[in-house]
């Protein structure tokens, strides 16, 4: 039998960069379209834009109105806050991102890092927010919006939810029927509904299990919502991690004496975590970004703020984009942020571990 030559291969770097002469031509013109895009953007933001002054010498401008941001940052940050003690969310978020940072060192994950946000950190930002002790006025939680209350719901409800969740992807790979059900039931009734509803529920059904006397208030309810969300859609996430664990390894485990709960949070539970961070980490950007929609139930978060500054009679037909791109970069900035050390979980965790 002959043997037949090989194709030729063609080369060149225009048949590496560019394809077929459709596949160029499309190229092309995608190319064409966004340095267009490019440079009516760079324009409207920079070129063209009013770096100072009041609404009336934005509307003579053909660019953006930054004077708006100079004007309503604070409202868009700290909503309702008292004006005067505005300082307090700003301490409170410092002091926020300054443990979460230490807190995103493997170095020192522990019982010590627990009870630092604990006894230390937590007690700090309430003291900071709600005030009424060491000569703080006390502000209501009616008064809390902006940047402070969708990072508090947002990061104390999945840090909640978070072992919930484990909890309840355990309790449905359980050996005790009862036990399955019961979970299955909660994870199955709370995934096939929407947040929204979730809310709504949370809002109105809440007090009515609460003592004669005693209220909730519309924070407390909208954080309980957000947690009982949290934790179906993270205990189904955990699940497929413990499944993707050989059996052979707890059977290790239970080989060497080691009871049920020393196996899992031993052997089982670190190998699934280490497996399921990346869509875990989609899940936590998904509801930091998904805490909008307390607004519905009378809550002003930092997304709700943005929208008000825009409709200030003094502003409002002036600033149209520059309040939106403003809320586009806070929650594109902290979603990178959180996707870069996903990424870096995952490098630390295959370098150390496997």
């Amino acid at each position: 039998m002959d043997r037949q030559s090989p194709p030729l291969r063609r080369s060149g770097w225009t048949r590496t960069w560019f394809g077929t002469p459709l596949n160029s031509a499309i190229t092309l013109v995608c190319v064409a379209t966004l340095l267009f895009l490019a440079k009516e953007a760079i324009g409207w933001l920079f070129l063209h834009a009013t770096f100072e002054g009041t609404p009336e010498t934005c509307k003579a401008a053909s660019g953006a109105c930054w004077p708006f941001l100079t004007a309503k940052l604070r409202y868009m940050l700290f909503g309702f806050y008292p004006y005067e003690e505005q300082w307090r969310p700003l301490a409170a978020l410092l002091l926020f991102f300054g443990g979460a940072l230490a807190s995103m060192a493997p170095s020192l994950w522990g019982r010590a890092l627990l009870a630092a946000w604990a006894f230390v950190l937590v007690p700090a930002l309430a003291v900071l927010m709600a005030g009424g002790v060491f000569g703080l006025a006390y502000v209501p939680t009616t008064q809390w919006g902006g940047l402070p209350l969708s990072f508090m719901l947002a990061f104390i409800g999945l840090a909640i939810a978070l072992p919930l969740g484990i909890g309840l992807a355990l309790s449905r790979i359980s050996a005790m029927p009862a036990i399955r059900m019961l979970a299955i039931g909660f994870i199955e009734v709370v995934r096939g509904v929407p947040l929204i509803s979730i809310l709504f529920m949370a809002t109105v059904m809440l007090p009515l299990f609460m003592p004669d006397g005693v209220t909730i208030g519309k924070l407390l309810r909208a954080q309980v919502a957000i947690i009982i969300f949290a934790a179906a859609y993270i205990a189904e996430i955990v699940r497929g991690g413990l499944q993707d664990v050989p059996k052979g390894q707890a059977e290790a485990g239970s080989a060497l004496g080691l009871g049920y709960w020393l196996v899992m949070r031993k052997i089982v539970l670190p190998q699934a975590i280490k497996k399921v961070i990346p869509p875990l980490v989609a899940l936590f950007i998904g509801f930091f970004q998904d805490t909008t929609l307390v607004t519905i139930i009378g809550l002003v978060d930092f997304l709700d703020t943005v929208r008000s500054a825009m409709r200030d009679p003094a502003w409002q037909g002036i600033a149209v984009l520059e309040g939106y791109l403003f809320a586009a970069a806070v929650y594109f900035v902290f979603s990178a942020l959180m996707g870069a050390y996903s990424r870096f979980l995952e490098r630390h965790f295959r370098t150390t571990q496997d």
